[in-house]
């Protein structure tokens, strides 16, 4: 039952935000149209990398960042650090239960498919440092916490990509008398992509804040210059997911039963993920805001660093590389689903309303109370 608080916010949201499912699937499936009936622009995307980083889609990811990056206030991130409960909290969800879970789906449900299953054990080890920007603001998740956790999380990222592929592929493997297999990447691939997909938006984001509020004050800032480039985030979103779906048309549509198998354990991932970062965050008497922002930064993943390593170590043709592809069509979906439901949530578990008592700067001008 809709609210009387909740009803006028929801009247006045932009078409964009109030329709966004549907420009989401819109996006999804012209994207598969055009990969499957214009297979020469998978190969012009694909021939568009620096670095093993796809440029057409890194720019796409870059527009949908900065927006969000730049709304955050940056003088309330010193609060978020000292919050412990929330920062080991995350590290433990990321880093212990997200790759052991992966791996635990992965052997589970394809058992008989080696490829497919050192894939989905990749994509477990790539925490997102990207899109979950977007699905916590939108369930209205804490800005400033989502911002944190996301700079820890790339940190760890560097440091633990390798070691964790080599245990999970190798050590543990071999421990449980289960099939081996190797995983070669550089910390400077790792490093690269962290660079590129966080560090230049975060930098922007910054960048603009404090000139803004320097030069024109903090209430023009928010006012005048967050709500012009506020709805290029979801701009950039969809732009990213055409791009995306469109490289994987052709693959998805040539393997149906396949990509059907690989989808089940991201399914279960995904909502499992999400499920246990909302209990933990509730058990430890978290907000809904840093509840939520736990819970999607631990359901995220980095699909592009996921795709390149998979590509780089297996070749572009591998079962590793279609199961990392399949990660994003299985992600898209499941987390913008995950985002009403969270929103669901804050009303019947935490007993708020996200979107009435949310930061009014969180919405379009239009959509404010």
């Amino acid at each position: 039952m809709t609210t009387t608080a909740e009803a006028p916010v929801r009247a006045r949201l932009s078409a964009l935000d109030r329709w966004l499912p549907l420009w989401i699937g819109l996006a999804m499936i012209g994207g598969l149209l055009l990969g499957r009936f214009v297979p020469a622009l998978g190969s012009l995307l694909g021939a568009m990398e620096i670095g093993g980083i796809s440029l057409p889609i890194g720019l796409g990811l870059l527009v949908m960042m900065y927006p969000v990056l730049a709304k955050v206030r940056y003088d309330r991130v010193a609060a978020v650090t000292g919050d412990k409960k929330l920062l080991i909290s995350s590290l433990v969800l990321n880093w212990l239960v997200g790759p052991a879970l992966m791996f635990a789906l992965a052997w589970m449900l394809l058992p008989d498919l080696p490829e497919y299953r050192t894939g989905l054990i990749v994509v477990g080890l790539a925490r997102c440092i990207a899109m979950v920007i977007i699905w916590n603001d939108l369930a209205c998740g804490d800005r400033e916490a989502a911002a944190v956790l996301v700079a820890i999380n790339s940190v760890f990222q560097v440091v633990m990509f390798s070691l964790l592929g080599y245990f999970y592929l190798t050590v543990l493997p071999g421990w449980l008398g289960l099939d081996t297999a190797g995983l070669d990447v550089s910390v400077g691939e790792i490093a690269l992509n962290v660079l590129v997909f966080l560090g230049v938006p975060l930098a922007a984001g910054f960048a603009s804040r404090a000139i803004g509020e320097r030069t024109r004050g903090r209430d023009w800032y928010e006012e005048q210059f967050v709500p012009r480039v506020g709805p290029w985030a979801l701009y950039g979103l969809l732009f990213t997911i055409v791009l995306l779906f469109a490289l994987q048309g052709d693959q998805v549509s040539s393997h149906p039963g396949d990509v059907v198998r690989i989808a089940l354990p991201l399914l279960a991932y995904f909502a499992l993920m999400w499920g246990i970062g909302v209990v933990t965050g509730k058990a430890l008497g978290l907000s809904y805001a840093r509840t939520t922002t736990l819970a999607f930064t631990a359901a995220g993943n980095n699909f592009e660093l996921a795709i390149a390593v998979a590509i780089a170590t297996f070749g572009a043709t591998s079962g590793e590389a279609l199961a990392g592809v399949v990660g994003p069509l299985i992600e898209v979906p499941v987390l913008v689903g995950l985002v009403y439901v969270s929103l669901w949530v804050g009303r019947r578990w935490f007993g708020v309303d996200p979107r009435a008592t949310a930061d009014p700067q969180r919405m379009p001008e239009e959509a404010r109370p």
